[in-house]
């Protein structure tokens, strides 16, 4: 059984609103205080680079419960400008708003498996997932 919910990120709030529902989700399904926070920040920081890179986009959760077990999917899809190098982005301390370039390796290590889609000037698609243990 699969069940989603969205936040539509517009502005700095919806990056909250997708936080709490990512929380709230994640403990309907049991996860403990640890995990609810690692996926809690995942959530934060792939909403942040929505707003602050495509200005606009959508955090969908979802509830996966099957017969291998129980977890929670994150998808952060944009129409914004696109990653032109996913590989570079995935290095610890590289950024290009002058951050400390610990974004999506954060979230990488944070959940367990992540995917990146990007088309330069269409949009990016990525998907990180947390199984129940």
């Amino acid at each position: 059984m699969t069940i989603k919910s969205s936040v539509e990120i517009i502005t700095e709030w919806d990056i909250v609103a997708a936080r709490q529902l990512g929380r709230d989700e994640a403990k309907g399904l049991g996860f403990d205080t640890v995990d609810q926070a690692r996926i809690t920040t995942a959530i934060s920081e792939l909403a942040r680079n929505i707003y602050l890179y495509a200005r606009i986009g959508v955090i969908e959760i979802e509830k996966v419960e099957s017969d291998t077990g129980k977890k929670i999917i994150v998808i952060a899809t944009d129409q914004g400008p696109g990653i032109e190098d996913v590989r570079k982005v995935m290095e610890d301390g590289y950024s290009t708003s002058g951050g400390l370039g610990a974004g999506l390796p954060g979230v990488n290590r944070l959940m367990d498996n992540m995917v990146i889609q990007s088309v330069m000037g269409e949009g990016t698609t990525i998907r990180a997932e947390k199984w129940l243990r």
